[in-house]
């Protein structure tokens, strides 16, 4: 390397240290090493909450070369703790774009590092499961960053709820920040309290699109705050760790049951899992990515769709507690989404609003509309007519 090239290193807890170069901040960090193998979108990602306390590894080599724009953020700032990528472009293009990455995450105080082999670090990943890491254009003796990862907070039983969640309430402006949402659809005066625990602005946007009227609620707000905004759904968001902690999140949401109907995504769908007394546990290295297939167990139909988590609900308690199961992961059968037998509840651990290119799970703003209007939980069968509704433009 030049001298004038700033090194970088990504140290693992399993002693595996990778030599790159510098990119945004100079700065050492500390989380746990994930992969996303979506080929667009990094910008959404940098800036989606659920990343809160990870290292992220791009797995499509090129990364950077549209550069970064104020619409499409997903948070008023990026949450990861670092960020990897085979090739940062030393020039991007892009009508809309306002600078590039490096500069951006320079703003925002985030180190990055570019030119390691990322299939490699991909392919150790998948094969011994997400690990603690140090990212660092500051310290680069090897054993020092080995170290310093071992030394590392696990994910497991972290509460980064906490770093990303709002410290009151407030209204979502429909024409909140540079977008602007379409014609409003069905809402009929509708108002849904969101509890955000990371939500991004899109699942938001979202429902504000459908005529809805939202107020966003820190998800420790008790049950009986959230009732004396009279709303006609609650909403539960997704967000960052594990949702094992999160019982100051749990108990509003079991305060509301029966008495509101429930939808949740992601974290959303974790807390929903437990508040009915099933379990969760920590996936070896999670589903990041847009192009997870989903099936909807009634119909057969697959979803092709965007996620980001590394914890899921236990179907075995699931189903215990009154879940049915709706929709599962093709590539290891997790549950994916589920309603309760007898309550208006029912929640997906994918991102609807997320729109990878396809838009082949967004019918589910549609039928938690439905759900408020009914107070039935729709059945598997029933969002896959929703589906067919919203592809045919019918809906």
């Amino acid at each position: 390397m030049s001298s004038n090239v700033r090194i970088a290193k990504l140290a693992l807890e399993d002693g595996t240290v990778f030599t790159g170069r510098a990119f945004g901040t100079s700065k050492t960090s500390e989380g746990e090493v994930v992969f996303n193998t979506s080929m667009t979108g990094y910008q959404e990602i940098l800036t989606d909450p659920s990343y809160k306390g990870q290292i992220v590894t791009m797995t499509y080599p090129l990364i950077g070369n549209y550069g970064i724009n104020r619409q499409d953020v997903e948070s008023r700032q990026p949450h990861v703790a670092g960020f990897i990528v085979k090739e940062l472009p030393p020039m991007y293009s892009n009508y809309r774009a306002d600078m590039s990455l490096d500069e951006y995450l320079r703003q925002n105080q985030i180190v990055g590092i570019e030119g390691i082999d990322t299939r490699a670090l991909t392919r150790k990943l998948r094969i011994s499961g997400a690990m603690r890491g140090v990212l660092s254009s500051e310290i680069l003796d090897d054993a020092k960053l080995v170290e310093k990862a071992r030394n590392a907070a696990q994910m497991k039983g972290a509460d980064w709820v906490q770093a990303v969640k709002p410290t009151s309430a407030y209204e979502w402006d429909k024409d909140q920040g540079d977008w602007k949402v379409g014609p409003v659809e069905h809402g009929d005066g509708l108002h849904v309290v969101a509890l955000d625990c990371g939500a991004k602005h899109n699942i938001l946007r979202n429902l504000v699109e459908r005529g809805v009227k939202v107020t966003v609620l820190p998800p420790d707000t008790t049950s009986e705050e959230i009732l004396k905004h009279r709303p006609d759904g609650l909403f539960v968001s997704n967000g960052p760790g594990d949702p094992a902690v999160l019982d100051y999140a749990v108990k509003p949401i079991q305060g509301a049951m029966g008495k509101v109907p429930i939808f949740g995504i992601c974290l959303g769908h974790q807390l929903l899992g437990r508040a009915i007394g099933a379990t969760t546990y920590k996936l070896k290295f999670g589903h990041r990515g847009g192009n997870q297939p989903v099936k909807n167990l009634d119909t057969g139909r697959v979803e092709i769709t965007s996620q980001n988590h590394g914890f899921a609900v236990d179907q075995k308690s699931l189903e215990a507690k009154g879940g049915v199961v709706t929709h599962i992961n093709l590539n290891d059968g997790t549950v994916e989404g589920f309603r309760h037998r007898d309550l208006p509840i029912f929640s997906v651990q994918y991102h609807p609003e997320a729109s990878p290119g396809p838009h082949d799970a967004t019918y589910l703003f549609d039928a938690f509309i439905e759900m408020i209007k009914t107070r039935k939980a729709p059945t598997a069968k029933r969002l896959a007519e929703l589906q067919a509704l919203r592809d045919s433009g019918k809906e």
